[in-house]
C-alpha cells in the first residue's frame, strides 16, 4: 500500500483533536514542563521560519509528554499592530476582519502541521477579553509611579506615522518594522519606568544559565551599566547650568568645550537669550540635526557638525571657561544629553575640535613618557595611563585618579558618584488605531485621570475609519473621545494614543495559564504551578525588544504579588533558532526565493516538511533550504512506511515482549538488539540534553537500515524485529507524528502513540561482548588485545601482563608503575 499522507494526516489531526489528548490541567504527580514558542503575528500566512520554530517546539512537547511530563504547550496570536491598518487602507476592510481572518487561516496551518497545542488556551491579543488586562496592568503601574507621561524628544517614523521605543530603532537608525530612517520629534508621551529595574535586569542575567551567551551579551550591552560622576557646570553670566555625566572624571582638567544635543531642553532657553539673527541660525541648525537618524549623527567616520551658542560653561575644578556648542553626535537619549568635551582623549571630540579650531589639553600620558604635545597629536589617546596637567592629581594611575577625583568632587559639593544605565524608560505611546487603548482621560478640572477598574475594558470604537494616508483614526472618533470624568463627573476626553504592541507580548505567557479567568489576568495558583516557562523558542532578533520587556513585566507582576516573590524571571531556558535561507540569502518576497509551507505540505505532507526542517541543520544554526533534501526526507518516510506495511501481519502476530540479550546467540540478533538500544540512548540524549535534532534523525535512519537487513526467522527474532520497529516509531514520532501514528495502529496497537511512553534503554544491550584494550609502553602504543568488558583495574592489569607479547615488550626492565583504565588501556612505565 502506498504512503497516502493526504489521507493519513487529516485522519490523525481529527482524532487528536476529538480525543483531547493534548489537553493539560494544573497539578498532578507528574513533573511539569512549560514549552512555549514566541507567538506569531497573523500577517497572512506562516512562512518557513515559522514552520521551523513551531516544529522545534512541537517535537519538544511531544518528546516530553512521552517521557512522563505534564506539558503545557499553548499558542495564540500577537494580533495588534500596523500591518492590519495598512491592509485596511489597501483593501478597504476593517483591521479586525483582516486580523481575525488571518488568525483562522494560520490556525488551519498549525493544525495541518500536526502541532500538539492545547487549543482551549488560545489567546488573541486584539480581543477585549485580553487587552482588558493589559489596561489593568497599566493602571497598576500608574498607581506605583511606573507609568508616567512627559514631554520628550522621541523617535519618529514618518512612514508608520508613530513614535518608536529606543529598542525599535535598529541597524542604521531605521524603523524595525518598515526600515524608514528614524528622526526625532518632541511630543508628550507615555512611558513605563523600566529603568527602576535596570540593575536587577542586569544582575539576573548571571542566573540565566539556560540562555545563549550571545543573547546575554546583547542584553548586558543594551542595559549598559556604567559608573561615573554626575555634576553641574554653570553657564557664565546666566542663572542656568548644564548637567553632565562622565565615566572618566579623571579627564576633567582636559575639558576645552561643552557639547549639547540638539534636543536638549536648555537649547531653547539659550536661544531665547540670543540676538534674533543668531537665534534663527541656531534653531535652524537644531531643526536640521534633529531630522537626521541617530546612526547618521553618531557615525565615527562622519563629518562632524556643530554650532557655537556663544555661551560659556565654567569648569568647577579651576574656573576656566569652555565654549558651549551644539553638536550632531550628542544624543539626548544617552547620558544627560550634554558632554564635557575632552578632545585629547576621545576621538569624536578630537575630530570636532580639529574641524572647528578649538583647543586640546592632554591630561593622560603613557607611563614613563612626557605629556603629548597637542599640536603634534594626530588622534586622541583614549587608553589608561598616568594623570598629567591635572594639578595635585598629577602622577596618579588612571584608576586611582578616577577614584580620588570622584571623592574630591563629592567633598566639594560639585557632583556625586553614581551608576548610570544606557537603558531608557520604555516609550509606549503609539499614534495608531489598532492597539490597546490607554485607560486615561483628561479633564479640565481634574487633569490626567486614570479610569477605574470597573470601566475596563476601554474598547476600540469599531466604526473608526483608517485615514488613507495613515495616522491615528481615533482622533476622528469624537463620540468615542468625548466622555465623562470618573472623578468629578464633568466632561473629559479620552487618551487617543494606544499602547505599544510589545505590551501585549510582555505577559501573554501568563494569560495562557488561565485563559478563561475573568476576575484577574491569571490565577495565582496556576502561575505557582506552571511558571517559569521551561523552554522558550524564538528568534534572536527579539533579544533587546520583547525579551527585555517580558523580563521587566515579570518583575512588576512579582512586585504586585501575583506570582511568588522569588519568581523574577519568565524564561528558564531559551532556544534561538537560526533563520531559513535559500540560495545563500534569507527568504524574502523581494528576492523571489520564498518557499510556501502550504505548497510543501500539499506536495509532500507535513511529516516530510517537519523531518527536513529538523534534519537539515542544528536548531540554532541557519538552515539552507534544499528541494533535494525535502525529496530525500520524503523517500525515507516512504521506505519506513513500506517496511512496516509489508510486514504488518507478522508484526501484529509477533509477541510484544522485550527480548533479552541472553536469549540471543552471537550474530545479527545481538547486533540488532544492541543497535536498537544504542539508538534509543543516543536519540534521547540528542533531544533532551544536546538539542541536536539533526543527529537524532541520522541515528534513526541508521536504525532503519539495521532493521531492513535483519531477516527474522523464528518467534524470538520476530519479537526482536517488532521491538526494533516500535522503537523506531516511538523515537521518530515527535518528528513525524502522523505517519508514526498510522504505522503504530497498523501493528495492532490501540493506544495513541502521542501519549505512549518513550522507550527505555536496556543497559545490558549497550554492553559490548568484547572490548579493545591497548598496551602502551612509556605512553607509546605497542599492542592491542580483545578482552571481556568490565574488568577492574587489577583484573585488567593482570590479564594484559600475562600476555606473552606484553612480557616480551617489558623484557627484564624495571617497571616503575602501571596505569590501567578499564575497557581502554594499560600503560606500563619502564625505567631505562
Amino acid at each position: 500500500m502506498a504512503y497516502e499522507f493526504g489521507a493519513i494526516e487529516p485522519k490523525w489531526q481529527k482524532r487528536w483533536e476529538e480525543s483531547g489528548c493534548f489537553h493539560v490541567e494544573t497539578g498532578g504527580d507528574r513533573p511539569k514542563f512549560y514549552c512555549l514558542e514566541m507567538f506569531p503575528y497573523p500577517s497572512g500566512a506562516l512562512h518557513m521560519g515559522h514552520l521551523r520554530n513551531y516544529s522545534i517546539g512541537d517535537l519538544t512537547a511531544r518528546f516530553l509528554r512521552m517521557n512522563g511530563y505534564n506539558v503545557l504547550y499553548p499558542i495564540g496570536f500577537d494580533s495588534f499592530g500596523m500591518p492590519a491598518e495598512n491592509a485596511a487602507i489597501k483593501m478597504k476592510i476593517h483591521p479586525a476582519k483582516w486580523t481575525l481572518d488571518n488568525i483562522d487561516h494560520v490556525t488551519g496551518q498549525f493544525k495541518s502541521m500536526g502541532c500538539s497545542y492545547d487549543w482551549r488556551r488560545m489567546v488573541k491579543t486584539c480581543l477585549p477579553d485580553y487587552y482588558r488586562w493589559s489596561q489593568w496592568f497599566f493602571l497598576r503601574m500608574y498607581e506605583r509611579g511606573l507609568a508616567y507621561k512627559k514631554h520628550a524628544p522621541v523617535n519618529w517614523c514618518d512612514s508608520c506615522g508613530t513614535v518608536l521605543a529606543n529598542e525599535q530603532v535598529i541597524g542604521e537608525g531605521v524603523c524595525w518594522r518598515c526600515g524608514t530612517p528614524v528622526v526625532k520629534r518632541a511630543l508628550e508621551q507615555w512611558f513605563l519606568r523600566i529603568t527602576d529595574y535596570a540593575e536587577e535586569l542586569l544582575e539576573n542575567l548571571d542566573n540565566l544559565s539556560g540562555w545563549p551567551e550571545r543573547v546575554l551579551t546583547m542584553q548586558r550591552n543594551w542595559i549598559g551599566r556604567s559608573e561615573g560622576v554626575r555634576f553641574d557646570m554653570r553657564i557664565a553670566d546666566t542663572d542656568l547650568s548644564i548637567e553632565a555625566f562622565t565615566t572618566r572624571i579623571d579627564t576633567i582638567f582636559g575639558v576645552t568645550f561643552v557639547a549639547l544635543a540638539a534636543e536638549h531642553p536648555i537649547v531653547e532657553r539659550l536661544a531665547e537669550m540670543m540676538p534674533r539673527g543668531r537665534r534663527d541660525e541656531v534653531l535652524e541648525f537644531v531643526r536640521r540635526i534633529s531630522s537626521r537618524s541617530a546612526i547618521e549623527r553618531t557615525a565615527n567616520d562622519g563629518d562632524k557638525m556643530g554650532i557655537d551658542t556663544g555661551f560659556e560653561a565654567i569648569n568647577p575644578v579651576n574656573g576656566t571657561r569652555a565654549p558651549v556648542w551644539i553638536a550632531d553626535y550628542i544624543l539626548m537619549d544617552y547620558g544627560t544629553g550634554a558632554i564635557m568635551g575632552v578632545p585629547a582623549h576621545d576621538q569624536r571630540d578630537f575630530d570636532f575640535v580639529r574641524k572647528f579650531g578649538l583647543g586640546i589639553i592632554p591630561v593622560v600620558r603613557a607611563e614613563g613618557e612626557t605629556a603629548p604635545n597637542p599640536d603634534e597629536m594626530t588622534a586622541a589617546i583614549d587608553a589608561d595611563g598616568i594623570a598629567c596637567n591635572s594639578g595635585e592629581f598629577d602622577g596618579l594611575p588612571t584608576p586611582v585618579a578616577i577614584e580620588k577625583i570622584g571623592e574630591w568632587f563629592e567633598s566639594n559639593g560639585w557632583g556625586r558618584r553614581e551608576t548610570q544605565y544606557r537603558l531608557r524608560d520604555w516609550l509606549i505611546s503609539r499614534q495608531r488605531y489598532w492597539g490597546t487603548p490607554i485607560p486615561v482621560v483628561y479633564c479640565d478640572r481634574c487633569g490626567t485621570v486614570p479610569l477605574p477598574e470597573s470601566s475596563l475594558p476601554v474598547e476600540l470604537p469599531f466604526d473608526a475609519r483608517i485615514p488613507d494616508n495613515g495616522g491615528n483614526a481615533l482622533l476622528d472618533c469624537e463620540d468615542w473621545v468625548r466622555t465623562t470624568c470618573p472623578r468629578c463627573g464633568g466632561p473629559a476626553r479620552r487618551e487617543t494614543d494606544t499602547m505599544d504592541t510589545f505590551i501585549c507580548s510582555s505577559w501573554y505567557f501568563l494569560r495562557y495559564l488561565s485563559p478563561a479567568c475573568d476576575s484577574s489576568p491569571f490565577r495565582p495558583e496556576d502561575a505557582d504551578y506552571w511558571m517559569p516557562v521551561d523552554l522558550y523558542i524564538g528568534g534572536i532578533e527579539h533579544a533587546c525588544l520583547h525579551l527585555i520587556y517580558a523580563r521587566f513585566f515579570t518583575k512588576v507582576v512579582s512586585d504586585l504579588g501575583l506570582v511568588p516573590s522569588d519568581m523574577r524571571e519568565p524564561f528558564t531556558g531559551l532556544l534561538t533558532q537560526g533563520m531559513v535561507v535559500k540560495d545563500g540569502a534569507k527568504m524574502s518576497k523581494s528576492l523571489g526565493n520564498v518557499v510556501d509551507p502550504d505548497e510543501i505540505i500539499k506536495k509532500y505532507g507535513a511529516d516530510t516538511a517537519r523531518l527536513f526542517i529538523l534534519f537539515a541543520s542544528p536548531p540554532d544554526k541557519s538552515l539552507d533550504w534544499s528541494d533535494k533534501g525535502v525529496e530525500g526526507a520524503n523517500r525515507f518516510l516512504n521506505r519506513v512506511y513500506r517496511m512496516v506495511d509489508e510486514s504488518a501481519s507478522e508484526l501484529r502476530s509477533a509477541k510484544r515482549a522485550a527480548v533479552s540479550m541472553d536469549s540471543l546467540p552471537a550474530g545479527p540478533g545481538k547486533d540488532l538488539k544492541r543497535l536498537i538500544h544504542s539508538t534509543i540512548d543516543r536519540v534521547t540524549k540528542d533531544i533532551k540534553d544536546e538539542r541536536q535534532f539533526n543527529t537524532a534523525v541520522a541515528r534513526l535512519m541508521e536504525l532503519y537500515n539495521g532493521l531492513t537487513v535483519f531477516n527474522p526467522g523464528n518467534e524470538i527474532e520476530w519479537s526482536l524485529f517488532r521491538e526494533g520497529v516500535e522503537s523506531l516509531l516511538l523515537c521518530l514520532s515527535p518528528f513525524c507524528p502522523h505517519i508514526c501514528e498510522e504505522l503504530w495502529e497498523a501493528m495492532g496497537n490501540d493506544d495513541y502513540l502521542a501519549t505512549a511512553r518513550w522507550p527505555s534503554v536496556d543497559t545490558e544491550a549497550l554492553k559490548a561482548d568484547r572490548v579493545t584494550v591497548v598496551l602502551q609502553i612509556n605512553g607509546k602504543l605497542r599492542e592491542q588485545y580483545e578482552v571481556e568488558p568490565g574488568l577492574s583495574k587489577e583484573e585488567l592489569t593482570k590479564r594484559i601482563m600475562d600476555q606473552p607479547s606484553a612480557k616480551s615488550r617489558v623484557g627484564g626492565k624495571e617497571i616503575v608503575k602501571v596505569i590501567a583504565v578499564p575497557d581502554r588501556l594499560v600503560n606500563i612505565v619502564l625505567r631505562g
